[in-house]
């Protein structure tokens, strides 16, 4: 079950992003590094104020979307009742998650596909390396330590 549990969450996830890209990678610049946002406000694609509003609107609703599916999995399908029992859940979601859109997303998908190529930046580097990869994942993976406990509170508080 909980297989199953971590492909819907990983799907959600790909899911968001998809829905953030709707019409154009241009769409979601504020996935990319600085010097490529750089660049392509530079060349017109984009400026950063809507850049930037586009991130802000993005990021809540993928935070509030990525949370209610997190305490629904585990309060709601799993049951889960106690804290212990709610923090490891979460705590495997979380990092299974934080793999996959290391390896899965920015290795991958946006890797090895020609949507990410923005126009007049296609020799810009984007991708990142595998040291990036690790370096932002170890970090998150600790941040998911105290994510994990306060999902695990709100589900012992809601159910």
């Amino acid at each position: 079950m909980i297989i199953l549990q971590l492909l819907i969450y990983c799907l959600l996830f790909t899911a968001m992003v998809k829905i953030a890209v709707i019409g154009g990678a241009v769409n979601g610049l504020y996935f990319y590094p600085k010097t490529v946002q750089d660049q392509a406000i530079e060349l017109g694609l984009i400026d950063r104020n809507t850049m930037n509003r586009k991130r802000k609107r993005f990021m809540i609703s993928f935070y509030i979307v990525m949370l209610a599916a997190l305490v629904l999995i585990i309060g709601m399908w799993n049951r889960a009742s106690i804290f212990g029992e709610a923090y490891w859940q979460a705590l495997l979601l979380l990092e299974v998650m934080n793999v996959y859109d290391g390896v899965v997303i920015d290795r991958l998908w946006v890797g090895h596909s020609r949507f990410w190529v923005l126009p007049g930046l296609e020799d810009a580097p984007f991708v990142q390396t595998w040291r990036q990869v690790l370096k932002r994942r170890s970090i998150l993976a600790l941040i998911w330590v105290v994510g994990a406990a306060i999902v695990g509170g709100i589900v012992v508080l809601i159910f």
